[in-house]
C-alpha cells in the first residue's frame, strides 16, 4: 500500500499546487471561514467517508476514513485560516481579499491533506484501522479551534495524532522533528493604567499614566533578564501603547497591550507571579488603578517522545527521492493550538521546509512577503502519507 500511496501522490502533485493556489487566491480570516470551509466539504462530495460539519466553536470538519480492517484509530490534521495581513509577496496568485492573506502556509497544509485523504480513501480497505482528518478553522486567533474540537469529544477515540507545518527552515525535501516540549506556550495581556489627568504646567496635582506605563514596560522586562533561571527561556513583548494625546496635557489613562512566551508551565507560573506582582506595585507607587486582563491561551506543545522517536524512525528508513533529509529541528518559539490536542491524545507535531527556490534569508511565517516552495507540498502528503501507513504496518 505504501509504494501505491506514493505513486499516487506523485501523480497528483499539480493538482496540490492548484488546490493552494486557489485557497491562498481566496484566504478568509479565523471563524469567518465559511467558504473555504464550502470548499473542503464540496471536495469529499461522492466519496465514501463519513464527514462532520461546524465542529467545535467555527467551520472545523471531520473526515472519518474507515479501513477494511479493524485495528486503531488515528487523526491527521490540517488548518485552514488566513491572517489579517496585506500581501506583498510577488507572486501570480496573490490574495483577492484585501488586508487578508495567508502567510503562514495554511493554505499548503489543507491542499496537501486533501490530496493524501483522497488517496487514502481509495486505498481504504487495506487499512487496519481508522483515520480521522480534523480540516481545522482559526488556528491563528485565540481561543482557536483546536481547543473546542477536542472538548466536542469527536477524537475521543483517538490513539495517536499526528501533524505538520510547513516551515522556510531549509530546501524542500527537509523534513524536521523534535522531542518533548517543542512551540511555546502563550499569554495574551491588556493593561489599563487609570491614573489622573491634569495640566502639563502642574504634573503634583496629577498622576501621570503615561509615564506609570513606561515604567512599567522597562520593569517586566527584568522578569526574564532578573527572575528566570538563566538556562530557561521566555519572552515579554508589549506590542501597543495607547497613549496618544495632547502635548501640554497629563494624560489620565492608557492601555498596553502585549504577548508572552514560555517554554513550559514552571517558566508560565513564575513570570505571571512577578508580571502580577509588577503590575500592583505600579498602582502603590503612581498612586493608579490598573485592570488587567490576563490570559493564558495556546499552551506549550509537547511531542510524546515515543511517538516522535518512532516518526523520525519511519521517515528516515523510507527510501523516497522527495523526503530527502530528515533530521532534529530546534525548540520553536511560536505557539500552536495542535498542543491542544497532544495534551489529552499522545501524537507529534513535524516540519516540512519549504524554503523558495534560490533564496538564502527567506521571509518566515507571517511576514506580508511569505512564500513557499511548492514542491513542499508533495514532500508534506508523501511524510505524513508514510507517518499513517507505518503506523498500520507496526501496529
Amino acid at each position: 500500500m505504501k509504494s501505491e500511496l506514493m505513486d499516487m501522490l506523485e501523480s497528483r502533485k499539480e493538482e496540490m499546487i492548484e488546490i493552494r493556489r486557489h485557497l491562498h487566491e481566496n484566504p478568509e480570516l479565523s471563524f469567518e471561514e465559511e467558504n473555504t470551509a464550502n470548499y473542503i466539504a464540496d471536495f469529499y462530495k461522492g466519496k465514501d467517508v463519513e464527514l462532520e460539519r461546524n465542529v467545535g466553536n467555527g467551520y472545523g470538519i471531520i473526515v472519518t476514513i474507515k479501513g477494511g480492517k479493524p485495528g486503531k484509530t488515528i487523526g491527521l490534521r490540517a488548518d485552514f485560516d488566513a491572517l489579517p495581513i496585506t500581501e506583498e509577496a510577488d507572486v501570480p496568485f496573490k490574495s483577492n481579499n484585501d488586508g487578508v492573506m495567508h502567510a503562514c502556509a495554511h493554505d499548503g497544509h489543507t491542499a496537501y491533506m486533501l490530496v493524501l485523504a483522497d488517496c487514502l480513501i481509495q486505498l481504504k480497505d487495506q487499512i487496519a484501522g481508522t483515520i480521522k482528518v480534523i480540516h481545522q478553522h482559526a488556528e491563528e486567533l485565540p481561543p482557536g479551534g483546536a481547543k473546542s474540537i477536542v472538548e466536542s469529544g469527536v477524537l475521543d477515540d483517538l490513539d495517536h495524532v499526528f501533524g505538520t507545518h510547513l516551515l522556510p527552515m531549509g530546501p524542500a525535501g527537509v523534513v524536521g522533528y523534535h522531542s518533548g516540549f517543542s512551540f511555546n506556550g502563550r499569554t495574551y495581556f491588556k493593561l489599563k493604567i487609570q491614573g489622573k489627568g491634569g495640566h502639563g504646567s502642574s504634573p503634583h496635582t496629577a498622576n501621570d499614566s503615561i509615564v506609570a506605563g513606561s515604567h512599567f514596560v522597562t520593569a517586566i522586562q527584568t522578569i526574564v533578564s532578573r527572575r528566570l533561571n538563566p538556562l530557561n527561556s521566555g519572552v515579554v513583548t508589549v506590542g501597543s501603547f495607547d497613549g496618544k494625546g495632547t502635548f501640554n496635557v497629563i494624560k489620565d489613562a492608557i492601555e498596553l497591550e502585549g504577548d508572552i512566551r514560555y517554554p513550559d508551565e514552571n517558566v508560565q507560573n513564575i513570570i505571571e507571579e512577578q508580571f502580577k506582582r509588577i503590575v500592583k506595585g505600579i498602582e502603590l507607587e503612581f498612586d493608579v488603578t490598573c485592570d488587567l486582563t490576563y490570559t493564558a491561551d495556546y499552551p506549550p506543545l509537547y511531542n510524546d517522545p515515543e511517538a516522535t522517536a518512532k516518526v523520525a524512525e519511519w521517515l528516515q528508513s523510507t527510501d523516497d527521492k522527495d523526503i530527502k533529509e530528515v533530521k532534529e529541528f530546534p525548540r520553536l518559539a511560536p505557539s500552536e493550538d495542535f498542543a491542544y490536542y497532544l495534551e489529552k491524545i499522545p501524537g507529534s507535531f513535524f516540519y516540512i521546509a519549504c524554503t523558495p527556490k534560490g533564496v538564502e534569508d527567506p521571509y518566515f511565517n507571517h511576514h506580508p512577503k511569505f512564500d513557499i516552495d511548492e514542491d513542499a507540498l508533495l514532500v508534506a502528503a508523501k511524510s505524513v502519507g508514510q507517518v499513517a501507513c507505518s503506523y498500520f504496518d507496526v501496529e
